[in-house]
């Protein structure tokens, strides 16, 4: 029976042991046998030998709290600022020859030119139509006039042969007569009238199929409706469009929108107009504001939409490519430490070993906001605080140090 193995478990059995339930007095132990650590505390003429205290020597560095601005990480794509695909809405041949992809278009220029047909023919038939209704007009208006002029003279002569039949110089039937002239008279102005308002409504008509005419012709060339590119060919020339056929697809590619998608826990931290910068797949770098926080979650991710327009001069993002967003919110109070600084606890807690008021160690749970170059951003630390940088990890709390200051910066 060999011997070695066994006592190789032994060994490795009470180094486990003391590392699970004597870690406290391992560390204590070994902070007292390294002679860089520790300072040898100096023995007065009232202190005894056995009292007096060891302390380990640590580097602390006085942080200041200070503004930082505070910023959300999202991913998301590019999406053109518009896109529509241009249709046809009447039928005719295409008669223009063909733009190609990709070549950019302004606002409108001819994309597709259809053939007139006999629409010309149309047009000039009811301008013709027009022409005859306002020529029918002047002849109804002169008709209502004679027939308030005849009318008047009527009345005029039924008052006099009423005064006259009062007198006895006129008979009944010269009143009838006068009074029935009267009434005639009185139709003519009403039939007249009714001729005026005919030879109007023809006119309205004649000029309601002249307008038809001009927006069927204006359907035959069908325009960009604003400046973009091409993301399709136009129609090919003799194709026959009818409507609702596609002519081509434009996109606006200056400005492009971002899009990402927010957390629930990060939607109300955003605000429309907040700066926001972005890194595209391609490693290209911009940035722009938000012009856009969706209002409803969507029913899937539980996401919430958010966009940022940016400029797009040069034409270099694309429709579609992976982006990712970093939206700065409201500031926040914080220090910015070097990352070595941080350690963990025995309950794994991320925190930071400062000096208190006693010169003794103390563990504090911080928060990480940010890792920068300079160093970290941590928040949960008072306005000012002695924080350990170097020998954090040879104190516990409560251990009495020997504070060495270094300089503020990380």
């Amino acid at each position: 029976m060999r011997i070695v193995p066994i006592l190789t478990a032994l060994v490795v059995t009470g180094a486990l042991y003391l590392l699970v339930f004597e870690r406290e007095r391992l560390i204590a132990f070994a902070a007292g046998d390294q002679p860089v650590l520790v300072a040898q505390v100096a023995e007065t003429a009232d202190t005894p030998p056995a009292q007096a205290e060891r302390r380990v020597a640590v580097l602390v560095q006085r942080s200041q709290q200070q503004s930082v601005d505070s910023a959300i990480l999202a991913r998301g794509r590019t999406e053109a600022a518009r896109q529509v695909e241009v249709k046809s809405e009447t039928s005719g041949l295409v008669l223009s020859e063909p733009l190609r992809r990709g070549a950019y278009v302004t606002t409108g220029q001819a994309l597709c030119v259809l053939d007139p047909g006999i629409r010309q023919a149309s047009l000039k038939e009811a301008q013709s139509r027009l022409e005859e209704a306002k020529s029918r007009l002047p002849e109804a208006e002169a008709r209502l006039v004679e027939a308030r002029a005849k009318l008047a003279e009527a009345e005029i002569n039924e008052r006099a042969a009423s005064k006259l039949s009062e007198g006895g110089f006129a008979s009944e039937t010269r009143v009838a007569a006068a009074t029935s002239a009267v009434e005639t008279w009185r139709a003519g102005i009403t039939s007249a009238q009714s001729g005026v308002q005919a030879a109007t409504s023809g006119i309205r008509s004649a000029e309601a199929a002249v307008d038809a005419a001009n927006r069927e012709i204006s359907k035959l060339t069908i325009s960009a409706p604003f400046d973009g590119l091409l993301e399709t060919d136009t129609a090919e020339l003799g194709a026959l469009l009818q409507p609702g056929a596609p002519c081509a697809t434009v996109i606006q590619l200056d400005p492009v929108k971002l899009v990402g998608f927010l957390a629930e826990t990060d939607v109300d931290k955003v605000s429309v107009g907040a700066i926001a910068g972005a890194k595209l797949a391609s490693g290209l770098e911009t940035a722009g504001r938000v012009t856009f926080l969706s209002r409803s979650a969507d029913p899937l991710t539980r996401t919430f939409r958010v966009e940022v327009t940016v400029a797009n001069s040069e034409l270099t993002i694309r429709d579609g490519q992976t982006a990712e967003l970093v939206i700065s919110t409201e500031g926040q109070m914080a220090h910015l430490l070097p990352g070595s600084a941080m350690t963990l606890d025995d309950d794994g807690r991320l925190g930071v070993r400062v000096v208190d008021a006693d010169s003794r160690a103390l563990f504090v749970p911080v928060t990480l906001l940010r890792d920068t170059k300079d160093g970290v951003w941590l928040t949960g630390l008072t306005e000012t605080a002695d924080v350990i940088v170097v020998g954090q990890e040879f104190v516990i709390d409560g251990v009495a140090v020997d504070v060495t200051m270094k300089d503020a910066r990380p």
